[in-house]
């Protein structure tokens, strides 16, 4: 009696959590990330090749390869090795997109030991591979598909290996890259019809409130709670009113949060 009860408080339990979960926008949901188990549902995340997509509109994107040196040294804190991971893989969509495949490979070589250092490693060795094959080959669809591959299978063996918090992590810190990149670029060549691509208080609230309900080894930790708090100031800066449109001013803060985000993200 005690085992059937206990399961019944597990099943409801794993039932609020997936329902405490917040829902993923839309546009940034990519079907590949549903599992055929529906208990697995609670993890899925955005892809960072749809959130890459989304604020691709905005191209010509900024791109500072500079920051590459930053990722020699893996942290010790899983947290922060996610976070990088995220940034790494949108850099990858980035390098590409501005026409700086040659990077692809040193990309790669970061992301395989940063997935090595979270235990999801394996499928990622084929991945590399096809990164480098595709670079030489300049083959830009291929490579972006590559690196869309590499986020779901490392997101699968996060799940393997029930740590699939990070894969959050991950996704978050692909949205800051994308976003840093994006606001850069607009805040330089300003108008308010590419400002609007930036302007998506869904997505900002979305990642506040999911790095929130992480488990609280995650969630307390100070880089994390101090990137909700930007999150959700983000989000406020983010909002507008019924069909108004972005000022260079509302861009420039936009970019000021989302630089600060990524910095931390990448430390």
């Amino acid at each position: 009696m005690k085992l059937i009860l206990s399961t019944i408080f597990g099943c409801c339990a794993l039932l609020a959590t997936a329902q405490d979960k917040p829902e993923i926008p839309d546009d940034l949901l990519d079907d590949d990330h549903f599992r055929d188990d529906s208990a697995l549902n609670e993890f899925t995340v955005p892809s960072i090749a749809k959130v890459f997509n989304e604020l691709e509109k905005v191209s010509p994107l900024s791109y500072d390869p500079g920051h590459h040196k930053n990722y020699e040294r893996t942290p010790i804190d899983r947290s922060r090795i996610a976070l990088r991971l995220g940034t790494l893989i949108a850099d990858g969509f980035i390098a590409v997109q501005t026409g700086n495949s040659e990077d692809v490979p040193k990309i790669a070589a970061h992301i395989s030991r940063y997935a090595k250092a979270l235990g999801a490693g394996d499928r990622i060795k084929v991945h590399a591979a096809e990164l480098l094959e595709h670079a030489k080959a300049k083959d830009l669809p291929k490579l972006k598909r590559a690196l869309a591959s590499t986020q779901r299978d490392v997101e699968r063996e996060l799940v393997g290996l029930r740590d699939p918090d990070l894969s959050h992590l991950i996704s978050l810190g692909g949205w800051l890259q994308a976003l840093d990149s994006a606001a850069s670029a607009v805040d330089k060549k300003y108008t308010p019809e590419r400002a609007l691509t930036l302007f998506r208080e869904d997505v900002a609230d979305y990642y506040a409130e999911s790095i929130g309900s992480l488990h609280p080894d995650i969630s307390r930790r100070p880089q994390v709670v101090k990137m909700r708090l930007l999150l959700q100031g983000l989000r406020n800066a983010m909002v507008l009113e019924e069909n108004a449109k972005p000022t260079a001013e509302q861009v420039k803060e936009v970019t000021t949060v989302s630089a600060e985000l990524v910095k931390i993200a990448r430390r």
